[in-house]
């Protein structure tokens, strides 16, 4: 348990199969981005500054990183676009700032903070939200800034296989954060599932479920199928499990997913609590991941590297 000093836990998604399984570099650029997003987020907590600071810098780095199912090499819909979603939180007042279904705003987790600390509302979507960025000074930019030739791939092999397809083989990308004053925070972004039809807006966005954060309990990111973390209202049934129910935070986070899976979902979860303490778990074979304190940084894809 860390009390004095600062825990940073990011995940770029959980999910069955590498986002380009035909490239032999790619978990080495994975890892390297899970690095660089780590890197982000200890040059401000690391000098004394805030967990929402952070978890917005690491999650930005990620959206950069055409490895991570968000941002720049994001899945696509059914129709061959990218829609993204976004969602930070922090933990002081709750405050929040939630983005979904946005096609032209190059950073949608700055959408988010930007919208939580300006915006008269918590929850934007579609070409509203864009706006909004476009006036915020949020930098624009086409819809195919956004698309990756693998993308389009993986979206004609999905609708191939039709009902068949495996809707989280990729995942989103999120972080957590407990800073030196004892606060923390959490952010995740997302390109959604690959051929989602109908304006689908996963767990990601939305607070409560795939993001949350609470100064008296915990803050979470999530990845993995959407619709059951949102039915299990994931990411604060975990907090509560912590706060009413007293487990200890890598116990109610392997409840949270048991939970889920339970539903017949799967994915993966990443926390931290304002004491310090940090807890990762996943029901998928991978999940990309990296946590960095005071004294070390490491990071890791499969079940079977680094424990807890």
């Amino acid at each position: 348990m860390i009390e004095k000093g600062w825990r940073l836990v990011v995940h770029g998604g959980a999910g069955s199969e590498r986002i380009a399984h035909h490239d032999p570099e790619h978990e080495a650029q994975a890892l390297a981005g899970l690095g660089e997003a780590l890197e982000a987020g200890r040059s401000i907590l690391g000098q004394g500054g805030l967990a929402v600071d952070a978890v917005e810098a690491a999650a930005r780095v990620l959206e950069e990183n055409a490895c991570f199912n968000a941002g720049r090499g994001s899945v696509l819909t059914q129709e061959g676009e990218v829609e993204l979603d976004a969602a930070i939180m922090d933990g002081r007042d709750r405050s929040a700032g939630a983005v979904a279904a946005i096609k032209t705003t190059r950073a949608p987790i700055s959408l988010a903070r930007r919208l939580m600390e300006h915006g008269p509302h918590v929850f934007l979507v579609g070409a509203a939200a864009d706006r909004f960025a476009a006036a915020a000074g949020i930098e624009q930019v086409n819809n195919d800034f956004f698309i990756l030739p693998e993308r389009r791939r993986q979206l004609e092999e999905a609708l191939a296989a039709g009902s068949g397809a495996d809707p989280i083989k990729y995942g989103t990308i999120g972080a957590v954060a407990r800073d030196m004053h004892g606060s923390v925070a959490a952010a995740t972004s997302t390109g959604g599932i690959t051929a989602q039809r109908w304006g689908r807006v996963g767990d990601s966005p939305l607070i409560g479920a795939g993001t949350y954060a609470d100064d008296r309990r915990a803050a979470v990111s999530a990845t993995g199928s959407g619709e059951y973390f949102i039915r299990a209202v994931a990411a604060h049934q975990l907090a509560e499990r912590i706060r009413i129910g007293g487990q200890s935070l890598q116990d109610a986070l392997d409840a949270v997913l048991a939970d889920i899976e339970a539903l017949g979902g799967k994915g993966g979860l990443i926390a931290v609590t304002p004491q310090g303490e940090a807890a990762w778990g996943f029901t998928t074979p991978a999940m990309y991941r990296g946590v960095a304190d005071e004294r070390s940084q490491k990071v890791a894809i499969y079940a079977d590297e680094f424990s807890r």
